[in-house]
């Protein structure tokens, strides 16, 4: 079984845009740019929306805009209306616990206190495949959510765009459902988390 639906989290509006909680943003525009396609706002889905064709099935590409906290809303309501199960789901997000540079691939498992994982798992459960894009972590838990809000340096950017060009390199294979060779690879070439 392979991916139906790409779902970047991230928060909508210019102020927010290159800031570190928008890497799943960021990676779903990638793949729109691959596709040479652009997403379009679709009131009902809560976000901006994207079709692409891949070998004859329909791949949706989604970057809720209903704020990071209230992200689960807008991915049920276009998984339930084109019957996408959980498991051929794909979100992609920013990672605290990995150094930018590193970008892991995760079936299922515990939200680690990420607000649009939280809400998306509050409505949708958690069986669900995660793209995690490192971030890095200010070192103190009390200085996260103004972290998450700022701009990555230059320098931590470089490394961001070079993780998720390394994801973008086994996109067929992702979307096909070959995760075990996906997790290898990527894991394998990944900086340490």
């Amino acid at each position: 079984m392979g991916i139906k639906l790409i779902v970047g989290l991230g928060n909508p509006g210019p102020e927010y845009a290159n800031t570190r909680h928008n890497a799943g943003f960021w990676f779903v525009d990638l793949v729109a740019q691959l596709a040479k396609i652009s997403l379009k706002m679709e009131a009902k889905f809560l976000g901006e929306v994207a079709k692409i064709k891949y070998n004859n099935r329909d791949i949706f590409l989604l970057k809720p805009q209903t704020f990071m906290n209230l992200s689960g809303k807008s991915v049920v309501s276009l998984a339930l209306f084109y019957k996408i199960l959980p498991q051929e789901i794909l979100i992609v997000h920013d990672e605290l616990d990995f150094e930018p540079g590193s970008i892991k691939l995760k079936y299922g498992g515990g939200n680690g206190g990420h607000n649009g994982l939280k809400d998306t798992d509050r409505t949708l459960g958690n069986n669900y495949w995660r793209i995690r894009i490192g971030i890095g972590h200010p070192g103190d838990r009390d200085k996260v959510a103004g972290y998450v809000l700022k701009k990555p340096s230059i320098d931590e950017r470089v490394e961001i765009d070079k993780a998720m060009d390394r994801a973008l390199i086994l996109f067929d294979k992702l979307v096909d459902g070959q995760f075990e060779e996906v997790m290898h690879k990527l894991h394998t070439s990944t900086k340490k988390g």
